[in-house]
């Protein structure tokens, strides 16, 4: 049969004509790469109706698309945990709008690559050039979910959580689907001991980091950049009080023993009863070879 002119209505006063062939070509091209029909059907044109020419002339439009968004702030999106009690990961995938972060194929990104990443111990580099399900790597599925949805996305922190004779522990708060949410906790536990009392502790810890948000274990590790910027903060504070300099150096130690204290998990006063401190927690779960090994928190936009 004679093929007929097709006129597709795209915005006002603006009209694309193709023939029944190319709008055949345009289907698939749209299936393939997931682009929007005017790109699709200017890249068939471009190409010549060559639709694998037509998909790369694409993927380069994606590109270029992609690093101009680039620029942009990218501070929502979600942190997703993968693994089981003897390995675990954390991955955060950011993106500009909270919109996205529930968009279903951003959340199937997320999931798949945060499975990849447990498997590659967040060697973020390793997952990027990593080959996806549908056989392209993270990175160019990343490219063309830029270019689909809009938005500047990023992989943002990742860690592994994988120590010899340690239990893992995660809570997950403001959860947006399943193992993905807007704040999540690893806590690494080690000892031989399995019982519920342990699970319960390893669950409560895990709730008290993502309320408490500790800098360190200890206050010997906290940073000490951290420390000399509140050692700062505190003497601006004290500057002008007209107190004599003895006292002020007074105040100021004990003020910075205060913050120590408050940052460091096992001096922090413990969520579920706050009369107490964690260090005393743990002691009275009188489990001898328990230690808190390793912890982390991710929370999105921070």
């Amino acid at each position: 049969g004679e093929k007929k002119n097709i006129k597709p209505k795209l915005n006002e006063g603006e009209y694309v004509f193709c023939s029944v062939d190319n709008i055949e070509k345009i289907k698939q091209l749209r299936q393939s790469t997931g682009a929007g029909f005017k790109d699709c059907s200017a890249a068939i044109e471009e190409a010549k109706g060559d639709l694998n020419k037509a998909a790369e002339i694409l993927r380069v439009k994606g590109i270029s698309k992609a690093s101009k968004k680039m620029s942009r702030v990218a501070n929502e999106g979600v942190v997703a945990v993968s693994g089981d009690e003897k390995k675990i990961s954390l991955i955060e995938v950011n993106c500009e709008t909270d919109f996205v972060a529930k968009n279903e194929n951003f959340i199937n990104f997320v999931k798949e690559i945060s499975d990849i990443n447990n498997s590659l111990n967040s060697d973020l580099e390793k997952l990027k050039k990593f080959n996806m399900k549908n056989t392209k790597t993270v990175e160019d599925n990343l490219v063309s979910m830029i270019s689909k949805i809009g938005e500047k996305i990023t992989i943002g922190r990742a860690k592994t959580f994988n120590y010899d004779g340690s239990k893992n522990f995660n809570y997950l708060h403001t959860v947006v689907k399943d193992n993905l949410s807007k704040l999540a906790v690893v806590v690494s536990l080690e000892t031989s001991n399995s019982s519920d009392n342990l699970k319960n502790f390893g669950r409560q810890l895990s709730m008290h980091i993502a309320a408490s948000n500790p800098l360190a274990l200890d206050a010997h590790d906290i940073d000490k950049k951290i420390l000399d910027k509140e050692q700062t903060l505190i003497s601006e504070e004290l500057k002008n009080t007209g107190k004599p300099d003895a006292i002020v150096q007074k105040i100021s130690i004990g003020k910075i023993n205060k913050f120590k204290e408050d940052n460091a998990l096992l001096s922090q006063a413990w969520v579920m009863e706050p009369k107490k401190k964690v260090k005393d927690i743990l002691k009275e779960l009188s489990i001898s070879d328990l230690k808190i090994k390793d912890f982390y928190r991710l929370k999105i936009g921070e």
